[in-house]
């Protein structure tokens, strides 16, 4: 689980202003930091199904998520590609 000090640093890194905390890019964020930690979990627990499937949610959550910044502002979805080091 991602502990509280590591998500307000990885919200600092995206947000737009001091009070954006649930904006769409900054959810993408947390939930790729969760997703990094969810990974390395998966792999030493190959069996762990739940786990499995909770991941790929949030793999699908940040995909929605980052289609609907890519509809509106296009620039800000490929800067943020790139700042958290996201594949296309």
């Amino acid at each position: 689980m991602i502990t509280s000090e590591h998500k307000a640093a990885t919200i600092k890194t995206v947000q737009a202003n001091s009070k954006d905390t649930g904006s769409a890019s900054v959810q993408v964020a947390v939930l790729s930091e969760r997703i990094k930690q969810l990974t390395e979990h998966a792999k030493l627990n190959q069996h762990d199904f739940m786990a499995r499937r909770g991941l790929l949610q949030m793999v699908g959550k940040r995909r929605r998520l980052l289609r609907y910044i890519a509809g509106k502002d296009s620039q800000r979805y490929l800067d943020l590609i790139q700042k958290l080091g996201i594949r296309h």
